[in-house]
């Protein structure tokens, strides 16, 4: 019989109401704790909590300069909006982040901010962004993991077609460290970017909440894997789960249950302002007592 994945957990530092130093100090700290593999920004222009004037830094940026900071965490944007920046564009921003970090990237993307939750919506307009419909978007993120990938492995420059993206003489240069490329995580929950990660991605990441639709929705990707002849195990299931401070019983239950249905790559959101030693916090308190 196949062994049980081992759980792989890692932290969320949503990169608004808040200031670099103290985002800085989170990382630093837990680069130091072996217990946590992995840790993660979004990807808003804008605050999508609190006060919406609030500050929000620029996802990919910040993520160079934690890079450059650390030595030893595995990082990434949870995740990237293909809405924003052109496909060939992100592809070099992300080599340019894996080199950085020595190849410890694990590149983050997804179809974009839903069109429902208005904090989120208004970062387009706001910065002179088209927003098209879903279906456009998804069909545009399909195409956007395909030319990102040549960009990462061709040796040679390329023309790209597509419906949604043009290319004429694209080419990558320098490669990321990671070879043949860092891994793709695309998180999502619909039934057509589902169709995407069974395609492209080596993780997906879906957000907790609730576990029956999480379930349900890692049972609709094992089949949309085997109608392409993939191997459902080889798409790594990942899950964002907000961290309370105040109950950390009711984290440790969500985390047993994500495990339970087979997530093995635990996002452990944490939400500002950061208590001291938290990441040491998120070591003893979570993840050593669901071990």
């Amino acid at each position: 019989m196949p062994s049980t994945p081992r759980t792989r957990f890692g932290i969320m530092t949503a990169p608004m109401q808040v200031g670099y130093p103290d985002l800085l100090r989170v990382w630093r700290e837990a680069d130091t704790v072996p217990e946590i593999e992995h840790a993660w920004l979004f990807d808003h222009l804008m605050p999508i909590g609190g006060d919406p004037d609030g500050p929000a830094f620029e996802g990919w940026t910040l993520l160079s300069a934690l890079a450059a900071q650390t030595r030893r965490l595995r990082l990434g944007v949870m995740v990237t909006s293909n809405r924003f920046r052109p496909p060939a564009m992100l592809a070099k921003i992300a080599t340019t982040v894996d080199v950085v970090s020595g190849g410890r990237l694990d590149f983050g993307i997804g179809v974009g901010s839903r069109p429902n939750h208005p904090l989120a919506r208004r970062e387009y307009a706001a910065h002179g962004l088209p927003f098209h419909d879903s279906a456009h978007a998804v069909a545009s993120l399909a195409e956007a993991c395909t030319v990102i990938r040549r960009l990462w492995t061709e040796e040679k420059p390329f023309d790209f077609h597509g419906t949604h993206h043009h290319l004429t003489g694209a080419f990558g240069n320098p490669k990321p460290v990671q070879r043949p490329h860092p891994p793709i995580l695309i998180g999502g929950r619909s039934a057509a970017t589902l169709r995407v990660v069974a395609e492209h991605a080596d993780l997906w990441n879906i957000p907790g909440g609730d576990i029956t639709d999480v379930i349900d929705r890692s049972a609709l990707l094992d089949r949309y894997c085997a109608e392409i002849g993939r191997d459902p195990a080889s798409v790594t299931r990942s899950i964002h789960l907000s961290v309370s401070y105040d109950k950390p019983e009711a984290t440790r239950d969500a985390i047993r249950e994500a495990v339970d249905a087979g997530f093995h790559h635990i996002v452990l959101g944490l939400s500002a302002p950061y208590p001291a030693e938290v990441a040491h916090w998120v070591a003893d308190e979570l993840i050593d007592r669901t071990a």
